[in-house]
């Protein structure tokens, strides 16, 4: 029984937002922090982002969100690991999303937001100490 003992988390770009640099970004910088990464890529609805949460026993996802649909986007991705009995994948993210949002989807469940300005170093170090050590311990 050959567990990994990195942390894996999904990336992705949930809407229609075709921005991806700054994701990539994170996504490598993360990388580099010795975190598995799977990029679900730009586009994704938030069903294909859970499916490949599941898929790849992730333990976390990330979503970018810069389209102004947070709200919508998380709450659904939120929704659908309920369904699928996967709150234990811890969700966080950031883009442009107003700090007035915050505490509203901190209540729904998301974890972290980071907001414009957010250097990778402070994401990757949240990372680490936030993620996967449920899994670790349990």
């Amino acid at each position: 029984m050959g567990t990994s003992s990195a942390v894996r988390v999904v990336i992705a770009k949930p809407g229609l937002d075709g921005h991806d640099r700054g994701v990539k970004v994170v996504a490598r910088a993360l990388r580099d922090a010795g975190v598995e990464v799977i990029y679900a890529g730009l586009r994704q609805t938030p069903e294909m982002v859970v499916h490949a949460a599941l898929q790849e026993d992730a333990d976390a996802i990330g979503l970018s969100v810069l389209s102004g649909a947070h709200m919508t986007l998380f709450g659904r991705v939120l929704e659908l690991l309920a369904e699928n009995d996967a709150t234990d994948v811890t969700v966080f993210g950031g883009g442009i999303i107003p700090d007035e949002d915050i505490p509203e989807l901190e209540r729904m469940g998301v974890a972290k937001i980071f907001t414009p300005g957010a250097t990778t170093s402070e994401i990757t170090e949240w990372v680490r100490a936030n993620i996967g050590t449920v899994r670790a311990a349990g």
